[in-house]
């Protein structure tokens, strides 16, 4: 069988046994696991995004929270019934345009992805004529002039109140629909000829445009695609909680998704996924840190917030020790499990 088909099968079984997992999940696993299971794939969304903007693109960006908190809003607005809506707003009337619209869940997400993607559209614009940590520092600040808009826009966001009682329609088909569309869409556009690009920007902006290459407006697309990315894993996020509001989307949100890019690997799509189960999952399990525990004599009382401090410490042990990440920039192939045979000059290089 040729290495092409093979791999296209065993894509397909991967997917199957992704399909056969979803299916026996809900049935057997608990509402705890069944949330680290959505978290791990929404959080991938977003570590996807991100790495697109800066593992992929080379732009140091910190305003993931901001994209998040535009998909999430628009998208939670779109799916709250009239009454709820009627109910939910007591600081100021809500805008009367807004308390009859209503959208499929669907729709919801493709719209919070557009709107995201819009914001981030009009922001790149102005900022990304900057670079390194400049273009970080901007990028924080717009997101946190989007945070303090939605807490000050009353009757559009319920402002500092948030949203309470989101119908809850993120499940495991849908965060995982949405990962393995993603996925997809990612793994094809590195293999394009706009891959290729960014990676020549990253690696050498003033090359690229003696090629011909318009750095900036390449920048720019890529920027609003991992905002679009940014839009829809908010929009989940939002759901999956039933509830938001501005709190949420602070600089510590963008710190845990760039946690994610580091661990995984910068510029690594494989890297991005590894690195979203790994993070999910660590900080889930070292909540117990945070309790009081008792070994023999010894009572240590519960320190909140501590879980975040001993992931922290080992995040600095990865970037001293392995800075590159999980994955650095390779990315997972089938060829792993079946290795050809060596070439000539590989069997003269290994002294064969």
């Amino acid at each position: 069988m040729k290495i092409g088909a093979r791999n296209a099968v065993l894509n397909l079984l991967a997917l199957g046994a992704l399909l056969y997992f979803l299916w026996w999940a809900p049935a057997n696993l608990d509402n705890y696991k069944l949330r680290i299971i959505n978290l791990i794939a929404i959080n991938a969304i977003l570590g996807l995004s991100l790495n697109l903007i800066y593992g992929m693109t080379g732009m140091f960006s910190l305003g993931h929270a901001g994209f998040m908190a535009v998909g999430a809003y628009i998208s939670s607005l779109l799916i709250l019934t009239m009454d709820q809506k009627t109910a939910m707003w007591i600081l100021e009337p809500i805008a009367p345009w807004l308390l009859n619209l209503h959208t499929p869940f669907l729709i919801s997400l493709i719209l919070a992805g557009l709107g995201a993607a819009l914001v981030g559209w009009i922001i790149a614009w102005p900022v990304l004529r900057l670079g390194g940590d400049y273009l970080g520092i901007a990028t924080l600040g717009f997101a946190e002039i989007i945070r303090i808009l939605i807490v000050n826009l009353t009757p559009y966001t319920n402002g500092s109140l948030g949203l309470k009682g989101i119908p809850a329609h993120t499940d495991l088909w849908m965060t995982y629909g949405c990962f393995v569309v993603m996925l997809a869409f990612m793994a094809r556009l590195m293999k394009s000829n706009f891959g290729n690009v960014l990676r020549a920007v990253r690696d050498d902006e003033i090359a690229a445009r003696t090629m011909g290459i318009n750095t900036f407006k390449t920048r720019v697309l890529a920027f609003t695609i991992g905002s679009f990315g940014a839009g829809v894993g908010g929009a989940l996020m939002g759901n999956l909680i039933t509830t938001i509001d501005p709190k949420m989307f602070t600089i510590t949100q963008t710190y845990s998704v760039l946690m994610i890019v580091v661990v995984g690997g910068l510029g690594s799509i494989t890297g991005s996924v590894i690195g979203s189960a790994l993070v999910t999952v660590m900080l889930e399990w070292l909540r117990f840190v945070e309790s009081p525990l008792t070994i023999g004599s010894l009572h240590i009382p519960g320190i909140p917030g501590m879980r975040m401090v001993i992931f922290s410490v080992l995040l600095v042990a990865v970037i001293i020790f392995r800075r590159e990440g999980v994955m650095g920039r390779r990315e997972f192939s089938w060829n792993w499990f079946f290795p050809g045979p060596k070439t000539g000059k590989a069997k003269e290089a290994r002294g064969q």
